[in-house]
Formats: structure tokens, sequence, C-alpha cells
């Protein structure tokens, strides 16, 4: 499905949105909830990852096709390992098939797991043949995806001794290693993060409860970007949300004062509000903690005629696509003079933005919403915009319930 987003003769923007919970708890609360049955969840994402998620957990087939779920490839990794005399295959699409997996693989061997791959060495599909793991102490350097030490962690307390992780180097993305260990300890699973190790301790069975998973803020993103563009007076409601959030993209709130944007919260939503224009000086930020902005930030800045320096997405190289390659090639053929390297974005301060472009997706859900908010400046076109569905089934709707026209093309 592809679209045209036309231009809104109205930029004074208001309305109030829903948005289902986090991709990145729901997931790590799922893998959790079959190791402990006594939780229940509530507000879980209705992002495909997540579908996949619950697909994967329930079947007993020994093929599990995970699609583009990078986060449920790398979870159920450990989770399959741990699941005594089970032998499972588990693929991907073909792009996953593309991301490398051979670090944490190379972990779960380290502990005694049963793993060998089925096509290229270090990528999936692998085969998983689940055993009891005796080991309790493991290295992985911590600059790779925190995914990888999540995953880890996740399984962690059900191991006999519990698991000792000591992380070697420069550690990034340390907001989600925090999340996971923040759900752990809300369960009631004793755990420390001290200087470069991490310890979980070995717990049987918790006390029954519910879990309710805060809203996405990656995808409060696009309606932070909204705003920034709209006309001061403009307002987004959003729910549901807290201030103290587990979510490295919480930042969110800070980052986009740069372009006039205020973050009022309530009890269980936030107000975003256009209070002034926007900072013409450069914006420079390490996004180290929290890479999945950074699409969006850069539009925001080209859209308003800002320059930026974003570093610290060195994660972005094995995500859907290359995000920073597909960043430099959609923005250039709107008019940005913009320059990319394996870690980092550096855009000028764009003249012009060129009109009726098509943005390519490149399977990418981020790409689409992160481009729509030009709406406000040109016509812009989406090329398969569905991609949204892998986590926001309900993205163009809301745009829509904001005022914006969509037709397809």
């Amino acid at each position: 499905m592809d679209i045209l987003l036309n231009v809104l003769k109205d930029k004074k923007i208001n309305g109030e949105i829903t948005i289902s919970g986090s991709k990145s708890e729901s997931n790590r609360l799922l893998i959790l909830q079959n190791l402990f049955p006594e939780i229940s969840i509530e507000n879980l994402s209705d992002s495909d990852d997540s579908v996949h998620m619950q697909h994967a957990l329930s079947t007993q087939d020994e093929l599990v096709d995970i699609g583009h779920a990078g986060t449920a490839m790398r979870f159920l990794t450990s989770y399959f390992a741990v699941q005594e005399n089970r032998e499972t295959v588990l693929t991907g699409s073909e792009r996953m098939q593309n991301r490398p997996i051979e670090i944490l693989v190379n972990a779960l061997k380290d502990l005694g797991a049963n793993i060998t791959y089925e096509a290229k060495g270090g990528y999936p599909p692998i085969r998983i043949i689940g055993k009891k793991l005796i080991k309790d102490k493991v290295q992985i350097n911590g600059n790779v995806s925190s995914q990888y030490i999540s995953s880890l962690l996740l399984i962690s307390s059900k191991l006999e001794k519990g698991l000792e992780i000591e992380l070697i180097g420069k550690i990034t993305s340390v907001p989600y290693i925090k999340m996971t260990l923040s759900l752990l300890t809300q369960l009631g699973i004793d755990n420390k993060f001290e200087g470069n190790f991490i310890t979980v301790y070995p717990k049987k069975s918790i006390h029954k409860q519910t879990v309710v998973v805060e809203s996405d803020w990656s995808s409060a993103s696009y309606f932070y970007s909204i705003i920034a563009l709209s006309e001061i007076g403009s307002e987004i409601q959003l729910t549901a949300y807290k201030k103290e959030s587990l979510q490295g993209d919480s930042c969110l709130a800070e980052i986009y004062n740069h372009f006039g944007v205020e973050t009022t919260f309530n009890q269980n939503s936030i107000i975003l509000k256009k209070i002034k224009k926007s900072n013409t000086s450069s914006l420079d930020i390490n996004l180290k903690n929290a890479p999945d902005i950074a699409q969006t930030i850069a539009v925001t800045c080209f859209a308003e005629r800002i320059s930026c320096n974003l570093t610290g997405l060195h994660t972005l190289k094995i995500k859907e696509t290359d995000r920073l390659v597909a960043l430099h090639d959609e923005l250039t053929k709107l008019g940005a003079s913009i320059k990319v390297s394996d870690e980092s974005l550096h855009l000028e301060v764009s003249t012009k933005i060129n009109v009726n472009v098509s943005i390519k997706t490149y399977n990418d859900h981020r790409m689409a919403m992160a481009f729509a908010p030009l709406a406000l400046r040109v016509p812009i076109q989406i090329l398969d915009a569905e991609v949204v569905t892998k986590s926001y089934q309900k993205f163009w709707d809301d745009m829509q319930q904001l005022g914006i026209k969509i037709d397809n093309i």
C-alpha cells in the first residue's frame, strides 16, 4: 500500500491519541510470563513484533518464524535454549536472516547451550536444542545491541545458580538494560548492576501479580515531531505515560524543548504543546541510549531548517535496514545536505524541501512514521505504508484523526 499525505491547510493541531503498550516492555514481559505463569499483563503492545512473540511462545511447532521481529529473534534464542528437551528452528524474514546473532549465540554456548546454524554461520536460521544450563558466569561485549544482554538477563533467574554477566569495554544502550532489570525487580527477582558486572539471582517462583505496560515512547516521538512542525498553541494529549519511565526514549521530553515543545505530565498522560518557535542553533546530541528516535529527530531538524549532529548510532546499521544509509538516501531526495558514518549523522541547514517525493521504507516501520510529519510542510508519498504495523497498528488512523488527509496511490 502506497499513500499520499496531503499538506494540512490548518497548521493548528489539536487532538487526543491513545498509544498501545511499549513493544520493548511487552516483549520482555511475554518471555517472563512464560517463565513465571504467575504474571498477568495489561496494556500489551498490539505491534506485529509482539503478535509474533505471542505466537512463538504458544506454538509447539519445531519451525518458528518471527518475520521481521528482531526483538523476538534475540529474546527467543535464549528462551528456547533453556526449554529442556525441546528442539526449535528459529527463523525470520530475508532481512532477519542477514542480521547477526553470533554474539548472543556464542554467549549462550559459553553457558552450555546447544545451538547450531542452519545456513550461514553467525546468522539465522538457528537450530536450538533446549537443555539445562549449569554455568553461571558469562562475558559479552558491552557495546553490542542491548537486546543480546537483555535476552540473557530474562532467562537468568531460571538458571540453577542465576547468572553473572561481565560486560567487556564501553557499555551502550544502558536504559534498555536497566528496563529489563527494573522489570525483574518489579517481579521480585533480585539483581544488581555494579560497574561492568550484572548479577541476577535464581528464583523458582514469584507472587501472583498484574503488570501494566506503559505506552510506547518511541511511538510518541512522531507526535513530538508533528507538534514541533505545527503552529504555536497546537497540542496533543497522549495516553498512557508516566514521568518515571523505564524507557530510554522518554528523553524526548527534554530533547524537543529545542523545537519549542513543552511536555506536561498528568496522572496517566502527557500533553505536548508548541509554546515557541524552534531554537535555530544546531542540535548536537549523543543518542547511544535512545537510537530509535534518531530518524524522527533528523526529519524534524530537516523540516525546521536546523542543522544537527547525531552520534551514538552504531546499532542502527543492523536494524530492519541500515537506517543511517536509508536516512541519507531519502533525506537527500527531499533536498537535504547530509553525511553519515557508521555511527553518526550530520545534517546541514536546508534551504528547500522538494515536493511529492516518494519515501522508500525498506521494510522499516520507523522510516514510514518518521517522515509522515513532513505533511505539515509538503505533500509526501510513503511507499509500503502498511509497514507501520510492526510497532503501531493504528498509526495512519491516528494521523487522520489529527486532520492529515491520506489518499491511496
